[in-house]
């Protein structure tokens, strides 16, 4: 019996990308359910953990380590703009410090929109209950 190796890797590469991205999402609806913060509360904690963990460096080890369940979360945008705001000030001084961050996430900030515009189209909202 041949095993190809590359596949349980591939296979193992995908469970960590699973399992870290789902500790993040359990994180926060643990968040949602056990405190009265608000979404955008828990938004803005996730964002600014990624971007601190990013600063200091201790966010791209949880990136090598999970690839795509670390940086597709907010935490990763936050990762990434602490990354693209680091690359722009050794670039261009203080100014990459305001400018790299959007740089470095201009595509995903540009699909979030092109694609919230698309669901917008399709879906209907409706008002929540309280």
């Amino acid at each position: 019996m041949n095993i190809n190796w590359t596949n349980v890797f591939d296979l193992m590469t995908l469970l960590k990308c699973f399992i870290v991205g789902g500790v993040i999402c359990v994180i926060g609806q643990i968040l949602i359910d056990k405190t009265k913060l608000t979404p955008s509360r828990i938004l803005v904690i996730f964002v600014t953990t990624g971007t601190v963990l990013g600063g200091i460096g201790l966010y791209k080890y949880l990136v090598d380590f999970a690839g795509a369940g670390a940086t597709v979360p907010l935490t990763g945008f936050g990762y990434n703009l602490a990354k693209g705001a680091i690359e722009g000030v050794k670039e261009n001084g203080l100014v990459g410090a305001f400018t790299g961050g959007v740089k470095a996430s201009a595509g995903g900030i540009s699909a979030a929109i092109f694609f919230g515009y698309i669901a917008s189209l399709i879906s209907k909202p409706k008002i929540k209950k309280q």
